[in-house]
């Protein structure tokens, strides 16, 4: 894993824990990639952990360190499994014993929960009243279980709606991708994929032609 602005390459553990990420990564695979991934739903890390999500925000971390030696033991099953279903099926259990630990759902999670279904077309102050929290309650509950404010994260969710639009339908104008994505105008949308994805969306459409990865093309609309 390495981020846009560097040339070398980190070499990862086994099982990855990444928190809210803001920064491109790049993605180097050698000979052949074979992996199970896991997506949160937003708080659902901080849920899990307990852990305030701006302390592993824009980081990858060893899972290891996280659920030690439970992971270990995991992580020595997935080698010895020769299909991914089985490998599924070991991950889903080990998550499901995790569930008992989960703190209790609130109505800011719901809110929440709102806001990525409506891929961050929603007003913020509104999404605050969902979660039955003054604005500045609403922020500072963001900052804890997202690890960034509730604006920065609804740009997020708007930008990766754009950004698998094209993935899954490389016909559509990047006109028809911004209006669909619900942004202002193309400019705005523009501005959105220098800051998450470091280039302009026409660079991102020619990589995207020569690489086969799509990490995400399984992500809900």
């Amino acid at each position: 894993m390495g981020r846009i602005e560097k040339e070398d390459y980190d070499r990862q553990p086994l099982t990855v824990l990444i928190g809210p990420q803001f920064s491109r990564v790049n993605i180097k695979v050698h000979r052949q990639l074979s992996a199970i991934r896991v997506d949160f739903l937003p708080g659902g890390m901080y849920r899990m952990l307990g852990i305030p999500m701006h302390e592993l925000f824009d980081d990858g971390f060893d899972a290891l360190d996280f659920f030690g030696t439970n992971m270990r033991r995991i992580n020595e099953q997935l080698q010895h499994k020769s299909s991914l279903e089985e490998g599924k099926n070991i991950v889903e259990k080990f998550l499901l014993n995790q569930v008992t630990g989960l703190k209790e759902i609130l109505p800011f999670d719901s809110a929440l929960r709102m806001l990525l279904n409506n891929n961050g077309n929603m007003p913020i102050e509104k999404t605050a009243q969902f979660s039955c929290l003054s604005m500045k309650q609403f922020e500072r509950k963001c900052k804890e279980r997202l690890g960034m404010n509730p604006k920065m994260y609804a740009r997020i969710l708007k930008f990766s709606k754009a950004y698998r639009l094209h993935e899954a339908c490389p016909q559509l104008s990047w006109t028809e991708i911004a209006y669909e994505a619900g942004y202002y105008d193309q400019m705005h949308m523009i501005k959105d994929f220098k800051v998450f994805a470091g280039v302009s969306p026409s660079v991102i459409e020619k990589q995207l032609l020569s690489t086969p990865l799509r990490m995400q093309k399984d992500l809900r609309y």
